[in-house]
């Protein structure tokens, strides 16, 4: 019964954290991992671990393809260089130091190394959760350097796994191969199975179908990296990213909206119940340690947190001096950024489900049949420090985002009103050739012109009312009070069909249908009110 009353109780305080985060004013995940934390006292649930193949197989694929299909690929274009520094340079440097800390505090070079390539990538899912208050170019070059570090994060990992246990010996050829099997694998594997479920989505006619086909490519995807020993984090990564460009040209309207229905509310609560369970797996690690080596571990937990702090900041306020030194191009000079948003980006260095999936990972035992040095500390002080970051550095980062005064983004309004705006001239220039082609009759024709045309004013307008901060445009005006007043003709006529079937003049099959409908009228007129 333990899993039946485990999924109650991580409904329960996903909806105790997501509720009383706005009122207390603290990020939702730092309030999920305190309910985790409270909850390891609950005898019943102390039984509760978390397998790392639950998130390899099952959290991550989900997190990380939505992640990918909602990144925008053209700014991760703009900032490759940035991001693919990040991503390599910065996470071997972080392993590094972190491995040297931890050796200096008692562990083996070998324990030392997993620990170091078990923290020092960034998580996606943390960065998506916490950094929303940043602007768009900031999370995007957050989201993508937590997307592809993980790559060079299982490398190392793999490697000092490999050393520990007496399986893999240490070579300039070996980690080139190892590297190359990683990135390039993970690469080629989401590839081809982006342009299979291309494929596959453009021969599907059911929606259900459909979106039964794109929750199997991320799994697929994953699974086969695996299987070849390429990175599983990476053929996702690459998958959705593909599937982000092609998805809008394949498919249909029905499609989508299930598709983004079951992506968010999944990833909700998926990405909701990891930060409950980390904190589930923090109070689990705490009692298998006991005395001194609490103590020890402990300290170990702060001395790793403020290394893997100080060499993003380090690294962040160093690498852009020596870019400039090597390339003096104009471009370049316009990528720059001043020390206020680097002590940001340097604040959002949040860990993970990847850091934790790596720490459970580490096997119990060594060929010979001893037990893995150390392991209980490798998770404790990785469970440790996803602690610190998200809670220390999720705490200070809003006050440090308005100290910072960074830009407001207005490129995605801007954007938006150019592409509404030319949506709708296109449309109205090919009407007259689309009624021909059809065969409408002129008044049908007229119509639609007449609504295209309110539609067109209406975007102008509003665009207008952004650039001269004007309240008064009667197309505005009358937009508002049509939308209001079709609202409530809306709610009347949910009454009403609700009334009906309370009185056993219609079937509950038939209140479905027509709630369903009202509901999309409801939801298009809401986005028109957000929108227009």
């Amino acid at each position: 019964m333990l899993g039946l009353e485990l999924i109650v109780v991580l409904g329960l305080a996903l909806l105790l954290g997501y509720t009383a985060a706005p009122r207390l004013r603290i990020a939702p995940p730092i309030l999920l991992l305190v309910v985790g934390l409270l909850l390891g006292f609950i005898p019943a649930l102390r039984k509760v671990s978390l397998p790392p193949e639950v998130v390899l197989l099952i959290f991550l694929p989900v997190l990380l393809y939505w992640e990918s299909l909602t990144t925008s690929l053209r700014e991760i274009r703009h900032n490759l260089r940035s991001i693919v520094l990040m991503s390599t340079a910065l996470v071997v440097l972080t392993a590094g130091a972190v491995a040297t800390t931890a050796h200096a505090l008692g562990l083996g070079w070998g324990p030392a190394w997993v620990l170091g390539a078990a923290v020092a990538p960034t998580d996606a899912t943390a960065v998506g959760a916490m950094a929303r208050i940043l602007p768009r170019r900031g999370v995007t070059m957050l989201r993508a350097e937590s997307l592809v570090n993980d790559g060079t994060a299982l490398v190392l990992y793999g490697l000092a796994i490999g050393i520990t246990v007496g399986e893999e010996r240490l070579s300039t050829a070996h980690v080139a191969w190892l590297t190359l099997l990683s990135y390039g694998g993970g690469i080629l594997i989401g590839t081809t199975v982006a342009w299979l479920g291309v494929q596959v989505r453009k021969r599907l006619t059911d929606p259900l179908l459909e979106n039964t086909a794109i929750i199997t490519v991320p799994f697929g995807a994953y699974l086969l990296a695996e299987a070849i020993g390429a990175s599983g984090v990476l053929a996702v990564v690459t998958c959705g990213l593909i599937m982000s460009q092609a998805g809008p040209r394949v498919g249909q309207a029905v499609g989508r909206r299930q598709t983004e229905a079951f992506w968010s509310l999944a990833t909700f609560l998926i990405n909701g119940a990891l930060f409950v369970l980390v904190g589930l797996e923090a109070q689990s690690v705490a009692r298998d340690l006991t005395g001194t080596d609490l103590g020890t571990a402990a300290i170990a937990v702060a001395a790793v947190s403020a290394v893997v702090i100080a060499v993003r900041f380090a690294f962040l306020f160093t690498s852009p001096y020596l870019i400039r030194l090597l390339d003096r191009r104009p471009q370049q000079r316009e990528r720059r950024v001043g020390a206020r948003p680097r002590v940001v980006s340097a604040l959002t260095g949040f860990r993970g489900a990847i850091s934790l999936a790596l720490a459970l990972s580490v096997p119990t035992t060594l060929a010979s049949g001893e037990s893995f040095p150390d392991r209980d500390a490798i998770i404790f002080v990785t469970t440790g420090v996803i602690l610190v970051t998200l809670v220390l550095q999720g705490i200070t980062l809003p006050k440090v985002v308005r100290w910072a005064r960074l830009p407001a983004d207005t490129a995605v309004i801007e954007e938006r009103h150019l592409a509404q705006t030319h949506a709708s001239e296109q449309a109205l220039a090919a009407l007259p050739d689309l009624a021909a082609d059809l065969g409408t009759d002129p008044d049908v024709s007229d119509r639609v012109r007449r609504e295209l045309e309110q539609h067109l004013a209406l975007v102008r307008a509003h665009n207008n009312n952004t650039d001269n901060g004007s309240q008064t445009d009667p197309d505005l005006r009358h937009a508002k009070q049509y939308s209001a007043l079709r609202l409530a003709t809306i709610a009347h006529k949910r009454r009403a069909v609700i009334e009906l079937r309370d009185a056993h003049r219609i079937d509950d099959a038939v209140l479905r249908q027509m709630q369903a409908a009202l509901d999309i009228e409801e939801v298009r007129l809401h986005r028109l009110e957000n929108v227009d």
